[in-house]
């Protein structure tokens, strides 16, 4: 399905390790094309299985107000349906709610959670790690009304057993890990971020991205380009998954 040599040739991220805005027009390679809905395989999930030409975006943390608002004006002027992994301590979450639930109340965009303030969820206690997904769920349930369930991602894809029973604990049984990256939860260029989407925008993949730093904003128009080329529609977790 997807090149297993394109991260070395790129240098973008593949697996995690054991762990001026640009306007865009509509596309129809932003809606889903109507589908039954698969059953959630076990284990951590990387990629939507089957055949098909869904793309997931999923976009964490939300560390920048302007491109957590930028990606809603995206969603908004084209379509486009993704996944918002939440980091729920970052101010953003707050201050675009008034825009973000409408598009989370019509299913547009999905919530799910990544933790109240993004530790390695490995190196802290039973009780800090169930404070984390205690907190953050109650957050996303007080501010959009949905909390997220059953989709978590782990940040820095830092999981175990002990994390994935602590999450099922609180309705979170779907670690949700990524199969390619656009590499943005720090700063790179623009020029960088389309190459990492160029290996890794691919039918049935579910790739990480980041609402961090303002690179993202300036390629939608582009990005879109590359979807539309290769014929994917973007999809919410929620449109392919049957949970």
């Amino acid at each position: 399905m997807l090149a297993a040599g394109a991260a070395a040739a790129s240098g973008c991220t593949r697996l995690p390790p054991a762990e001026a805005e640009q306007s865009a027009t509509p596309s129809a390679a932003a809606v889903p094309a109507a589908a039954p809905r698969v059953p959630v395989p076990g284990g951590a999930l990387t990629a939507i299985p089957g055949p098909g030409t869904h793309l997931a975006l999923t976009v964490d943390d939300g560390a920048s107000a302007e491109v957590v608002g930028a990606y809603i004006r995206f969603a908004r002027d084209t379509g486009a349906r993704f996944t918002f992994f939440v980091t729920a301590a970052f101010e953003s979450w707050s201050t675009h709610r008034a825009a973000l639930r409408p598009l989370v109340d019509s299913g547009q965009i999905q919530l799910a959670n990544h933790t109240w303030d993004h530790p390695g969820l490995t190196t802290i206690s039973h009780t800090a790690m169930a404070e984390q997904f205690t907190r953050s769920k109650q957050f996303l349930l007080n501010t959009y009304g949905v909390d997220g369930t059953p989709f978590y991602r782990p940040p820095f894809g830092y999981h175990n057993a002990v994390v994935d029973a602590v999450a099922a604990d609180h309705g979170y049984t779907v670690p949700t890990l990524w199969y390619g990256s656009l590499s943005d939860s720090g700063l790179i260029t623009e020029e960088y971020l389309l190459q990492c989407a160029r290996t890794w925008f691919n039918a049935q993949a579910i790739v990480i991205g980041h609402a961090n730093h303002p690179p993202v904003t300036q390629v939608y128009g582009q990005l879109l380009d590359i979807i539309r080329e290769r014929g994917l529609s973007l999809v919410t977790l929620n449109d392919v998954f049957r949970t």
